[in-house]
C-alpha cells in the first residue's frame, strides 16, 4: 500500500481538529496478544494490573524502565480515530499502529493534560505524561512522512500519534461507548 504524502496528511488536519473535546466515543478496541498479532474486540476488559486483558503490554516490557519491565505509565495507548484514518487510510489498517483504543476525542495536551481522568464504559483511565511517538514499525507501515507529521511540533501538541494512559478503575469498555472527562477531585463527569 502506498503511504500518504505529507501534503495529504496536512490537508486532513482540519478533520482531526473536529474531534469532540468531551463526549467522544470509542471507535475500535485492539488487543495485541503477542508481537505482530492483532485482535479487534467488540468488548474489552480493563484491569489495574494487565491494562487491556489479553494484551501483551505486561509481558512485552519497556526500554523506558530500568529493569525492562512493563512501564506502569504506558499501560494503554489511545489514538484519535480521525488521525488513525488519515495515516492508515482505512479502518482495516488502524490496528497496525499498535494502539489498543481508537477514540473520536480531542487528545491534545490542551484538552487532556497529564493526569486527566476519562470514563469509558465502566472503567476509568488516566492520561499519563509519558510521550507516545512514532517508531521504526510505524515508519515501515505508514511511511516517513507519517512520522514527520505526527512528531511535528503541531502533531505533538495535538498528540496525533496518540497518548499513553493507565487504568485507575477496572471495568468493561465497548465499541461505541461514550468517553467522558471526569472531575479530577471527585472522579465524576
Amino acid at each position: 500500500m502506498a503511504h500518504q504524502p505529507l501534503v495529504a496528511l496536512e490537508a486532513g488536519l482540519d478533520k482531526v481538529g473536529q474531534s469532540p473535546s468531551d463526549g467522544g466515543a470509542v471507535k475500535l478496541i485492539v488487543r495485541r496478544p503477542s508481537i505482530g498479532e492483532r485482535e479487534t474486540l467488540a468488548v474489552g476488559e480493563l484491569s489495574l494490573t494487565e491494562g487491556l486483558v489479553g494484551d501483551n503490554w505486561q509481558h512485552r516490557g519497556s526500554s523506558r524502565t530500568d529493569d525492562g519491565s512493563a512501564h506502569p505509565e504506558m499501560q494503554l495507548n489511545l489514538m484519535n480515530s480521525r488521525a488513525a484514518d488519515l495515516v492508515a487510510v482505512g479502518v482495516e489498517r488502524w490496528p497496525l499502529t499498535g494502539d489498543q483504543l481508537f477514540v473520536d476525542l480531542d487528545l491534545s495536551f490542551e484538552n487532556l493534560p497529564p493526569r486527566t481522568r476519562l470514563g469509558l464504559g465502566s472503567a476509568v483511565i488516566e492520561v499519563t505524561p509519558e510521550p507516545h511517538t512514532g517508531c521504526d514499525k510505524f515508519v515501515a507501515r505508514f511511511g516517513l512522512d507519517a512520522v514527520k507529521f505526527v512528531n511535528s511540533e503541531r502533531g505533538r501538541q495535538l498528540r496525533l500519534r496518540g497518548l499513553n494512559a493507565k487504568v485507575v478503575q477496572p471495568g468493561t469498555v465497548r465499541v461505541g461507548d461514550a468517553i467522558r472527562k471526569l472531575d479530577p477531585t471527585s472522579g465524576t463527569p
